[in-house]
């Protein structure tokens, strides 16, 4: 239980899911991915077949999830996202900037325009002390769109393409970008629900 994880909703291959098969349980799961960025996203299990969703979420309902483990490198930042398309692109629906994980659970929201299918839920943190590294583990969801008569709320909410990208770093096939040690990453492109912590605020500087 070394580093942290995301324990709830199960993420695919959890040792953590009773219906994981023996065979397939990954007990790697608290550790970063690889520098290199050749196992992102989700450490490519996102292309398991059949999906099998380990849990159903309503548009525009709230719900929590959570994390375990015992190093929690003094917090960091952390993003919460879904993707509809296999793992191409994560929207983010939650921003934790600051003190994350230092608390094990966080609430959040599925917007209301979100719409109905298989979509994978993610979880990514940025740490703030020790070797800059790029944690992320992933659960596939089932999502129910809200009902037709909210049609017109859902228009004027926004869309998921509305909705920022995941801040990816210390990926060096990936990108350029890199934290820096005893700094929480401040994501430029939070989203609208945002929660800060470890001394950061709305004020904080975005990182370069």
């Amino acid at each position: 239980m070394a580093h942290m994880q995301m324990s709830w909703p199960f993420p695919l291959h959890s040792s953590l899911n009773p219906a994981t098969p023996e065979a397939q349980k990954d007990y790697s799961m608290t550790e970063p991915l690889n520098k290199d960025g050749s196992n992102f996203p989700c450490k490519g299990y996102q292309n398991d077949r059949p999906v099998k969703t380990t849990v159903t979420w309503n548009a525009g309902s709230t719900y929590n999830m959570t994390l375990a483990g015992s190093a929690t490198h003094l917090g960091g930042s952390c993003q919460l996202s879904l993707s509809y398309d296999n793992g191409a692109a994560f929207r983010v629906i939650k921003s934790m900037i600051g003190g994350c994980p230092l608390t094990s659970t966080y609430d959040f929201t599925i917007p209301s325009f979100a719409p109905s299918g298989t979509a994978l839920f993610a979880w990514t943190w940025q740490n703030f002390e020790g070797n800059r590294e790029f944690y992320m583990n992933c659960a596939e969801v089932a999502i129910v769109a809200s009902p037709p008569a909210d049609v017109e709320r859902k228009r004027q909410a926004g869309s998921m393409d509305a909705l920022p990208y995941i801040w990816k770093a210390n990926l060096v096939g990936i990108n350029t970008c890199a934290t820096t040690e005893q700094e929480n990453p401040v994501y430029p492109h939070p989203g609208t629900d945002v929660l800060y912590g470890g001394g950061m605020s709305s004020s904080s500087p975005a990182s370069p």
